[in-house]
């Protein structure tokens, strides 16, 4: 292990400690024990030395970055800003680096990104993508030691997985809904094709089968974007029969709905009720504060950093973790006339 240029070298720690410079590089890069009177001695010699490891020499001698990579497809969107934060916390807690790369959940881009990461010889690779895949993704992320993949699944891929308990969330707003009176559905959904939007409908049709006389009535698909939800805002005050009540796939959903709904003098949740998901934008400081089902998404940037220093398993496991409803002043009963 080298010292910077024209720094102190490793040899003159060790001339100060009195010990062999295979003794400090071991002490210090944590792969042996010494007396604590000899310890301190290497303490005091780095010290007085200022004596600055070389990165690259490092790596060498222990065959780790200490950097892992972080791959996501936007960090403008709230949550994926949120998922980076915790996954930094994390990563910072293990004493980790972090490389941070954003797609524009653009396929290109991710697969330019993932091979970046094996360049730059990162010690795994924590992979996000929002759109669903051809096979081609699949194959890079299976290729790729030490990556795991949270947020939305890539069907094939063999690695360590951490989700939040989509289907479960579908039924909690769904059930709340129903409780309020609801009968009549709009389902405002993320891309067909991606787990999320499957597996939110799917417990939501759950709910729903409680009640014969409750249906999803309207549903759209398409990218979790505020342009999206002004999209489908307009389309649904356009259709009839209006539903009484949303369940939203997104914070980015709501939010582009409810200006939408605003300007056309729907009332929320006098004419309309709305739940989201997510529940990491501002949906409480809103008028009203918007009901969401909230992800864990701080234990999930926790799970995947975690998972990245566990000793692999034969099959990677994939993870579920609990979401709760938050319940604000965004739902009330149903008009009476719609």
């Amino acid at each position: 292990m080298a010292s910077r240029p024209n720094g102190a070298r490793i040899r003159d720690v060790a001339a100060a400690a009195e010990v062999s410079p295979a003794a400090v590089s071991r002490y210090l890069n944590g792969s042996l024990n010494l007396p604590r009177e000899t310890a301190e001695r290497i303490d005091r010699a780095v010290r007085r030395l200022d004596y600055r490891p070389n990165p690259h020499a490092r790596r060498l001698i222990l065959g780790r970055s200490e950097t892992i990579g972080l791959v996501l497809p936007d960090i403008a969107n709230p949550f994926f800003a949120r998922l980076a934060a915790a996954i930094e916390a994390a990563a910072d807690r293990a004493g980790l680096g972090l490389v941070l790369s954003a797609t524009l959940n653009r396929p290109g881009r991710e697969l330019e990104y993932i091979e970046r990461m094996r360049r730059n010889h990162v010690d795994g690779l924590i992979f996000v993508t929002n759109h669903p895949d051809d096979g081609t993704l699949r194959r890079a992320l299976n290729a790729t030691p030490g990556a795991i993949l949270i947020d939305e699944d890539v069907p094939g891929a063999i690695v360590p997985k951490v989700f939040c308990d989509n289907e479960e969330g579908g039924f909690l707003a769904g059930r709340h809904l129903l409780a309020a009176g609801h009968r009549r559905i709009a389902f405002v959904g993320g891309p067909r094709g991606l787990m999320s939007t499957h597996e939110r409908r799917a417990g939501l049709d759950r709910a729903l089968a409680a009640k014969p006389d409750a249906a999803v009535i309207w549903e759209s698909f398409g990218p979790y974007t505020l342009a999206e939800g002004a999209r489908v805002g307009a389309a649904l005050l356009a259709g009839e029969p209006r539903p009484s009540a949303i369940f939203a796939g997104s914070d980015e959903l709501v939010l582009g709905l409810l200006p939408v709904l605003r300007e056309a003098r729907v009332r929320v949740p006098d004419d309309m009720s709305i739940v989201g998901f997510d529940d990491v934008g501002p949906l409480h400081l809103l008028d009203p504060p918007v009901s969401a089902i909230r992800q864990p998404v701080d234990a999930i940037g926790e799970r995947a950093v975690a998972l990245l220093n566990a000793v692999p398993d034969d099959p990677p496991p994939c993870e579920r973790l609990s979401v709760r409803l938050v319940e604000r002043g965004s739902v009330a009963g149903p008009p009476r006339l719609i």
